[in-house]
């Protein structure tokens, strides 16, 4: 599908963006993939119940009407909204010492924190700030993901051993497991081994190979058979049926609410970023085009069904988004399809489900883990940019030693900051002519004249009061040592989208010193709409003789009027 056939599907109809236009020669590829989808995902999302703390039948209920609610109201045509290991690790690192884990108290807190997320991503819909997904950097992402894939890891040892556990950080789980280790149950470490074996060995044959659903469908009826409840715990009565639909029942005070802002808004932060980050890449993929502010529609929706339905937060997942488009899914339908069979499970399988040994959704959720970790992509950024790699790893520690929620605070911040860092110090050049009359860039401390008393200088960002003293230092610097002495000074403003009023008073104070200098000033191709608009005047602050279109203009005006020029 074509960029303009995408635009029409979205301006035509305001629901099932992501659905329609449906193809028939596409349904059964749709149908297969939701088939997949739901083979890979019903064992991952049981999994994640044990990293978000709640009942494993909350898992299954994020497969159903929040997934439904997003295929609905989004725009992306690939993305797959479900739990996802990085919210669920921030919900439990939230909930800390508010109420026991796995507890009614727990369960409610938990819906009440989806539906504040949904408050969040409504808001940002309603105020259109889906261009906030740009300010966290894929840096830090990478980072955060690699320190939630660590903890989520190293928290799932102590299940896939038998052993009691217990802590609440990284470390303290690590400390527990050790002082327990001669409480080993082989039971638990056997099934451990035998899941983790044919999981990877079946994705070593084809990563389109269920190897999870295998492994958990072969531990249910090995449980069955062995009676192996008498050696392991399992999951034990799971509730069948639909989930009952409501507000969870929890005191709505504003004392309780003040203290899940915090987690509530570090979780929307993910969601934004994951999700736009994701849907982005797939619509790249196949060269079409998403909305991002109705994908914040879609998410606030989804989380609505999930707190309304009795379940925890759900999240934009690349995982399941790349399930789904390995087996040939492209369009929202092939998700439909997923709930439906999550429909059934609830409906007539539950009963099966109460067998599975929780060593297996440990081992599950590690190997979940483990694939969070990126470490190719921290490589990368290792060899690419070393800066960066810092920033990423100061993330990763953070989340692994201090907190999910810490981390991804953190992740916003480093990223503003890189941000700024970008436009604090730009790298500017000076401009000469090259014999084949094309323009050629200098750095700066290599600064050479266009022509004989005139030197070009480019700025290559905004100028705000953060970067003003760079500007100034560097002006005066090229006046003072340039060889012959400058006639004028140009100041190449095409890359400038922004004066700010300190960058403005520093032009006026240069203007002046060049004057004095004898050196005449000339900006040239600043953009209308900072000519036009700028509040600070700058026509009135210099005069329209010192605004030229092009350099070449500048350059002719030097040549055939040198009389004109300062001495």
């Amino acid at each position: 599908m074509n960029k303009t056939e995408g635009l029409g599907r979205r301006s035509g109809f305001p629901l099932l963006q992501g659905v329609l236009p449906i193809k028939g020669v596409q349904i059964p590829s749709e149908i297969v993939a939701g088939l997949t989808l739901a083979a890979l995902a019903i064992p991952e999302v049981m999994g994640y119940t044990k990293i978000s703390g709640t009942p494993v039948i909350t898992g299954l209920y994020t497969m159903l009407i929040p997934t439904a609610l997003f295929a609905l109201f989004g725009s992306s045509r690939h993305l797959v909204v479900g739990a996802d290991s990085a919210t669920a690790a921030i919900l439990a690192a939230g909930l800390v010492g508010l109420a026991t884990t796995g507890s009614a108290e727990y369960v409610a807190l938990s819906v009440v924190l989806a539906l504040m997320s949904a408050a969040f991503l409504m808001l940002a819909w309603i105020i259109r700030l889906g261009f906030l997904a740009d300010f966290l950097s894929r840096t830090v992402l990478v980072g955060f993901l690699t320190g939630v894939g660590i903890q989520v890891a190293l928290g799932e040892i102590s299940g896939m051993l038998g052993l009691q556990g217990g802590g609440h950080g990284t470390l303290q789980k690590i400390w527990n497991d050790l002082q327990q280790i001669e409480q080993v149950n082989y039971y638990a470490l056997c099934l451990t081994l035998i899941v983790l074996a044919v999981i990877v060995g079946l994705k070593q044959v084809s990563k389109k190979i269920p190897g999870a659903l295998i492994a958990v469908i072969g531990a249910v009826i090995a449980s069955w058979a062995f009676e192996l409840k008498e050696h392991v715990s399992v999951l034990g009565t799971i509730p069948s049926g639909l989930p009952s639909l409501g507000l969870p029942q929890v005191d709505w005070s504003w004392k309780l609410i003040s203290k899940l802002v915090p987690t509530a808004f570090a979780m929307f932060v993910v969601i934004l970023s994951q999700s736009a980050a994701t849907s982005r890449a797939y619509a790249a993929r196949y060269n079409e085009r998403v909305s991002d502010n109705t994908d914040l529609l879609g998410l606030a929706m989804a989380n609505l069904g999930a707190g309304l339905s009795g379940t925890f937060v759900v999240n934009g997942s690349p995982t399941k988004t790349q399930m789904v488009d390995s087996a040939g899914g492209r369009s929202q339908l092939s998700i439909l399809v997923t709930t439906t069979v999550v429909l059934l499970v609830l409906w007539f399988l539950t009963g099966m489900l109460s067998y599975l040994p929780e060593t297996v959704l440990s081992a599950v959720v590690f190997l979940i883990g483990i694939e969070l970790i990126d470490v190719k992509g921290m490589h990368n950024i290792f060899q690419q940019r070393r800066p960066e790699f810092w920033v990423a790893l100061i993330t990763t520690l953070i989340v692994v030693f201090v907190g999910v929620e810490q981390g991804i605070l953190l992740a916003i911040v480093l990223s503003l900051i890189d941000h700024t860092r970008h436009g604090y110090r730009p790298k500017n050049a000076v401009l000469v002519s090259t014999e084949s009359g094309a323009w050629h860039l200098l750095p700066i401390d290599k600064a050479e004249q266009v022509l004989p008393g005139v030197l070009i200088y480019r700025f290559t960002h905004s100028m705000y009061y953060a970067n003003s003293q760079q500007l100034f230092d560097e002006v005066t610097s090229l006046v003072k040592t340039a060889q012959p002495p400058l006639r004028c000074f140009v100041i190449d403003a095409s890359a400038v989208d922004d004066i700010d009023y300190s960058a403005a008073e520093t032009l006026r104070t240069l203007h002046g010193i060049l004057k004095a200098n004898g050196t005449r000033l000339a900006i040239v191709q600043v953009l209308d709409d900072v000519r036009a608009d700028s509040h600070y005047g700058l026509v009135e602050l210099f005069g329209e003789d010192v605004f030229y279109t092009s350099l070449e203009v500048v350059l002719k005006d030097y040549q055939q009027n040198p009389e004109t020029q300062p001495k």
